[in-house]
């Protein structure tokens, strides 16, 4: 018997899995969000495939959202709880932001973090 788990440092969700509805890449390249506008705000993502390990929370994770398999560098969040489903393979939680990039930041984070060609938003 085996197992796989992924190791993340990383929060990379859709819409679908809860990434926040308020936060509009289009909104936000004419009036930046900064993380003040969400403090004491906790969002929930849910049913990610996979069983996902993160360090202990609370712990910081880059903040991606996915967008039809391309990535989009939000900026950084803490998780500060981590739900995993071994029936169902998924990973769901529960996170704040605690910085959110410019759109500027955004526009490199891709090419400073991650590199590959395939999954950058801005190509």
């Amino acid at each position: 018997m085996g197992s796989f788990v992924e190791i993340n440092d990383t929060l990379r969700i859709s819409r679908v899995q809860g990434f926040p509805e308020v936060l509009d890449y289009k909104i936000h390249f004419r009036k930046p969000f900064t993380a003040s506008d969400f403090k004491g705000k906790v969002f929930e993502f849910k049913n990610k495939p996979n069983i996902r390990l993160y360090k202990a929370p609370p712990v910081r994770n880059f903040f991606v959202e996915d967008v039809n398999g391309k990535w989009l560098y939000w900026g950084l969040v803490l998780i500060t709880e981590v739900t995993l489903d071994y029936v169902n393979k998924t990973t769901s939680g529960k996170f704040e932001i605690i910085y959110i990039n410019t759109p500027e930041e955004m526009k490199t984070a891709h090419r400073l973090i991650d590199r590959n060609p395939e999954t950058d938003f801005f190509r």
